[in-house]
């Protein structure tokens, strides 16, 4: 029997990513709070005014939308913007392929109810694919500032000689701080790198500026609608009272 100690210990492969992952955190403390605070401050503005905080990222970065979404201690006016093509449980495979054809880009856009009043977050570890694009170009258009979360190193890396289209058209950019193919782990005899930082990285930042957000409305005399646990007693009558002001807005709901 394996002592528990000894999953946890740094030298373990397990405690050598633990510790990374502790790093990147200590990495976005230091270095992302100036743009959480933006982000905290565009998201604020957005529900001041009546606004939703819409939320889209593809594969693996559409966790970001559901980290957000209908949870405890987290913001009712949160649209998670959902495609089941894009996500992993239909086909793995086929969500790389669809998250890089632009026609589903369009075909998102033309059902996106976003307002000049609304703000995106849009989560995308590389960078960028032509579906995150097309969402991106559409906000703007409309006049909804676009916060973009993405991996700075993984964007250097990609060789690319011009400025990503997310990262040209964001009012804001957060980088996630993971590095270039987000597994952070070596391992001998193991031709990849394993363990990846994203997912760890993004629900901490995007819980930051949810609490940020929290602080800055109240801080202004608003009143913020939080959910509560519905498995925490009288969660489901907070909760009642919070969905009837957005169920007709947040199709999810």
């Amino acid at each position: 029997m394996t002592d528990a100690t000894e999953v946890a210990r740094p030298s373990s492969a397990a405690g050598r990513y633990l510790q990374r992952a502790a790093e990147v955190v200590a990495a976005i403390i230091e270095h992302e709070h100036a743009s959480i605070a933006a982000a905290g401050a565009l998201c604020a503005d957005a529900i001041a005014r009546g606004g939703l905080i819409h939320a889209f990222g593809t594969g693996h970065s559409h966790m970001v939308a559901e980290e957000l979404f209908y949870r405890a201690g987290g913001l009712a006016a949160v649209h998670p913007v959902f495609d089941e093509r894009l996500m992993l449980h239909v086909s793995a495979t086929g969500s790389t392929q669809h998250e890089r054809t632009a026609a589903v880009g369009d075909e998102i856009v033309a059902r996106l109810s976003i307002r000049p009043t609304d703000v995106i977050l849009l989560a995308s570890n590389s960078g960028g694919n032509a579906v995150v694009d097309a969402v991106a170009a559409h906000a703007v258009a409309v006049g909804a500032p676009v916060i973009a979360l993405v991996s700075r190193a993984h964007v250097t890396a990609n060789g690319r000689d011009v400025t990503p289209p997310l990262l040209a058209l964001a009012t804001v950019v957060i980088d996630n701080h993971g590095i270039a193919g987000d597994a952070a782990v070596e391992l001998e005899g193991v031709p990849q790198r394993i363990g990846p930082t994203s997912t760890i990285a993004a629900a901490a930042i995007v819980n930051a500026i949810a609490v940020d957000v929290v602080e800055r409305l109240m801080a202004r005399g608003i009143d913020v609608p939080v959910f509560a646990s519905s498995n925490a007693p009288g969660g489901d009558r907070h909760n009642e009272t919070v969905l009837a002001a957005y169920r007709d807005r947040i199709p999810p709901l």
